[in-house]
């Protein structure tokens, strides 16, 4: 045997070896165009930590809720990191179910996430997961039809000229429809949507006693409204549209307008994803006409780790690289600073390269700043939360009622009708949890 060949087969070895302590992460994320970014750009991050691997299990929302949920509440431990939102951090932090990240890196500015994000994933001064990116809800809308219908959106926008304005534009010969809304049932789908619409209409989820509310009039007012709107000048189908499915239609020249989360807004406005990005505006979520309430939605896709991993340490390396700076100037390289994960860091929104590039980038923050979670509603209310409640028992609430109004949506149920299996199912379930007694 020649020393080359002893030499070869140590080389072999020691690779084989490399291999095998190699740790491989499995993480469970939500279908969006920011994660699926994350994961085409994560060599940089392996190419710097040769000893971790990385695993993607990528879910639609709705699927990626109920899965990680299942496996937390069971100590599955089938994910080293799971994308969740600032609903079920504060929760599951104070069941024991989540990771401390305390070792992010001496480089990690963590004082640079916005207060009001850092916030929603901190107990007891602890963090317990990092933000993605972070997200209000405003409009965003086609300039060039309003121009054509003569009309302007104005500084702070109601209801009222919201729906005119989409029965205005509204063109089926031309297959576009005034509006797109998400009508997909679900408490993260299209009750985010109706719970902010609700908000602003002066309406609450629970009275302080925990009472559902679904029998006042400001619900009533608020799912009609939701609900005619849909019908003349949403969609076809749009009891089955969430978030991506609107996104694609607007990007498509099918939405004159379009009222979701502010993260959509690169997306809409990339000319290599969008049909229309050179025509685009954004404004304030709307109000109701003497409701001084503008939805008050505040979310954020954070990377956490479940307690059941065994793998803390390599997880918190890719934490901490996924929600960094670097990260944002990594995207910024790579696909332009518009195309950044929005809504996370103070220094985003003091970059000039930023403010330059993003149209969408002071709207954003400027809905951000307007949100307020311990304040969701005009009148008091025994909870948190914006688009959401929180508390544990929301998500399976929530999702009964989203079935409930999506099925209105669909023909298949009258908002009457909806509303007092809302109430009753609710008043059932809040008993039975012990918060009504």
């Amino acid at each position: 045997m020649t020393y080359k060949t002893i030499l070869l087969g140590a080389c072999s070895a020691l690779a084989m070896s490399s291999m095998a302590s190699a740790e491989t992460l499995t993480i469970a994320t939500v279908n969006n165009g920011d994660m699926i970014r994350m994961q085409g750009l994560t060599e940089d991050f392996t190419s710097k930590n040769p000893d971790i691997e990385l695993e993607w299990v990528t879910l639609e929302e709705n699927v990626l809720r109920e899965r990680v949920t299942t496996d937390i509440a069971t100590s599955g431990g089938q994910y080293d990191i799971m994308t969740i939102g600032n609903y079920e951090v504060p929760i599951w932090a104070k069941q024991g179910w989540l990771t401390e990240l305390a070792d992010l890196g001496d480089d990690y500015d963590v004082d640079d996430l916005l207060p009001s994000i850092r916030g929603g994933l901190t107990v007891e001064d602890k963090l317990y997961a990092a933000p993605f990116y972070g997200e209000s809800a405003m409009i965003m809308y086609r300039k060039d039809l309003f121009e054509k219908a003569g009309l302007e959106m104005p500084e702070n926008p109601t209801w009222e000229f919201i729906g005119d304005a989409a029965r205005k534009i509204t063109d089926r010969s031309a297959d576009i429809n005034g509006i797109c809304l998400r009508g997909k049932a679900g408490w993260g789908e299209n009750m985010a949507f109706i719970t902010a619409l609700t908000n602003s209409y002066g309406g609450r989820w629970f009275d302080e006693n925990w009472q559902p509310q679904f029998d006042q009039p400001e619900w009533k007012e608020a799912l009609q409204f939701y609900v005619d709107l849909m019908k003349d000048a949403g969609p076809s189908g749009a009891s089955s549209n969430g978030f991506n499915e609107n996104l694609t239609l607007f990007q498509q020249g099918k939405c004159g307008m379009w009222i979701d989360a502010t993260v959509a807004a690169s997306f809409v406005s990339n000319p290599d994803d969008s049909t229309v990005a050179d025509k685009v505006d954004y404004a304030l979520f709307p109000s109701k006409e003497g409701v001084d309430n503008n939805g008050n939605w505040l979310w954020s896709w954070n990377l956490a780790i479940p307690a059941s991993s065994q793998k803390a340490e390599a997880a918190q390396k890719f934490i901490a690289w996924a929600t960094s700076e670097d990260y944002a100037k990594l995207v910024a390289s790579k696909e332009g600073w518009a195309n950044v994960p929005p809504g996370t860091r103070t220094s985003l929104y003091e970059s000039a390269e930023y403010k330059e590039a993003a149209a969408f980038a002071e709207p954003t923050l400027a809905a951000m700043n307007a949100a307020d979670i311990t304040k969701p509603t005009v009148e008091p209310v025994p909870y948190t939360g914006g688009q959401f409640v929180a508390i544990p028992e929301f998500q399976a609430i929530g999702t009964n009622v989203g079935q409930l109004f999506s099925a209105v949506v669909a023909g298949q149920s009258s908002v009457e009708d909806a509303l007092a299996q809302a109430q009753s199912a609710t008043v059932r379930e809040m008993t039975r949890a012990g918060y009504i007694k």
